[in-house]
């Protein structure tokens, strides 16, 4: 009986010596493609095991200095003072663009407008602009949605969109996208921004303009041509040290078989 017992927890034991675990957390816009890619990686590699959670860029980059994950997700590069922190802890960290998204800005499908300017956009996100008919929709209170200060989402935004500017005061801050897209498919003032893999049927696509003549509407082919006017890299961010659990699913996510999951969840991949 005791040979027994012992021989089952030899056999655990070296089971789970052989199971690869990997943690990756951060950016909810990458959220969908690492999770496609994890279910096919896992399918692949029958010992592997990868979690995947969201919680925002600022999110992952926190895990990855407290070593609480081995891949950071980002939808914005990572900031000088984190390079610096992260140094501070004593790791190097390197930097993998996995693939390119068009950043949507969203409406309620009543919505009639259909057009606005990077100004509008602007006025609208700072406060300045607050109904639809300044911008020539309906007689209509806007409703501004933003994620939360720790995406990588929220400051490519302000970035690229506001130039920097402030959010308005009391702007409506959710803490993921899919909960956002649910409440502009509900709201009829309600206008928000996006990663393009998010874009669905509940929600209508803004065509942008920067130059106030040509307006775009945000899809695979305009931001594969850059026609699109807000396109932006996605990244993952991994300790040097910890190069062993991190490189084989970021190389699978690299090949030409990743880089086709990047395309059919609807972001451009690298190549």
């Amino acid at each position: 009986m005791k040979k027994s017992i012992l021989l089952v927890a030899l056999f655990a034991a070296v089971f789970t010596s052989n199971v690869s675990a990997q943690k990756i957390k951060g950016s909810d816009t990458c959220l969908p493609v690492t999770q496609t890619a994890a279910e096919s990686y896992m399918n692949k590699n029958k010992n592997a095991r990868v979690t995947v959670t969201g919680g925002g860029s600022g999110v992952g980059i926190s895990a990855l200095m407290e070593v609480t994950t081995d891949i950071a997700m980002s939808s914005r590069k990572i900031k000088f003072d984190e390079k610096v922190r992260l140094r501070e802890a004593g790791k190097s960290v390197e930097e993998v663009v996995i693939a390119y998204d068009a950043l949507a800005v969203v409406v309620n499908p009543s919505n009639k407008v259909t057009n606005l300017t990077r100004e509008q956009l602007e006025g609208i996100f700072t406060g300045k602009i607050k109904n639809w008919k300044e911008v020539g929709g309906d007689d209509l209170k806007i409703v501004a949605y933003s994620r939360e200060t720790s995406s990588g989402t929220y400051e490519f935004f302000k970035e690229s969109v506001l130039k920097n500017k402030n959010y308005m005061s009391g702007i409506l801050s959710l803490p993921a996208t899919g909960v956002i897209i649910q409440s502009v498919s509900q709201t009829k003032g309600a206008i928000r921004y996006v990663g393009l893999a998010y874009l669905n049927k509940d929600v209508k696509a803004i065509h942008v303009s920067y130059d106030g003549t040509n307006f775009v509407e945000p899809s695979f082919k305009h931001a594969k041509d850059k026609t699109y006017p807000v396109v932006r890299p996605l990244f993952y961010y991994y300790d040097k040290k910890n190069e062993g659990e991190a490189k084989p699913f970021i190389d699978y996510l690299m090949s030409a078989e990743g880089q086709d999951i990047v395309k059919n969840v609807g972001y451009i991949p690298v190549n």
